[in-house]
């Protein structure tokens, strides 16, 4: 949907998008799936922003069912290096990649009816037959990612990691007062803006 906002002023009548206008108040979505486009439009919002006015802070309000994991790191690392503090909202579900992006920011709220899943990272589309060293090869490569993922959960968290990676050993689900109680979110947010 590509609405456009209809605004006069003494200049005559401007037109802007809702995403533009979100933008000039340093409101950004992240709504889709995890992936390098998704997050490679992430960065450079992200970046535009930071250079824009470094120290005021970003709000990014997350609604993702997660992804590739090495596309979601990218944006999690540009957040961790940015100048400006950056507030995560959970505007629905943020799941799996979606909630390690939503623990990159200092301020982690989320709306009253929403909720987190975190889980031990899975590989997808696997298909054909393999050789011992190449399922071997993945197993390896799958274990250090979910030695990164479960060490971004338990630094943001303060949980250790043996309780981190009994929490993500199957899919869990927290309710915006279970994420609070577990250290995942730092608050409810009332309002967006």
């Amino acid at each position: 949907m590509n609405a456009m906002i209809l605004h006069e002023s003494s200049r005559g009548i401007d037109t802007y998008t809702p995403e533009s206008s979100l933008l000039k108040k340093r409101i950004l979505f992240f709504t889709e799936e995890v992936n390098a486009e998704s997050s490679n439009r992430m960065i450079e919002y992200l970046l535009y922003l930071d250079t824009d006015a470094p120290g005021e802070e970003i709000t990014i309000c997350i609604n993702s069912p997660g992804g590739e994991v090495i596309s979601g790191l990218a944006v999690y690392d540009t957040i961790m290096g940015l100048k400006s503090p950056v507030r995560t909202i959970c505007i629905g579900t943020a799941a799996s990649m979606g909630s390690i992006l939503f623990l990159s920011g200092e301020k982690r709220e989320m709306l009253p009816h929403t909720k987190i899943m975190i889980h031990d990272p899975l590989i997808s589309g696997l298909s054909g037959s393999k050789k011992a060293l190449e399922l071997e090869k993945e197993a390896a490569q799958l274990m250090e990612i979910r030695a990164v993922t479960a060490q971004i959960i338990a630094d943001r968290s303060g949980h250790s990691l043996e309780e981190v990676y009994a929490k993500t050993k199957e899919d869990c689900y927290l309710t915006s007062a279970e994420a609070i109680d577990f250290g995942i979110a730092t608050g409810i947010a009332r309002s967006i803006l």
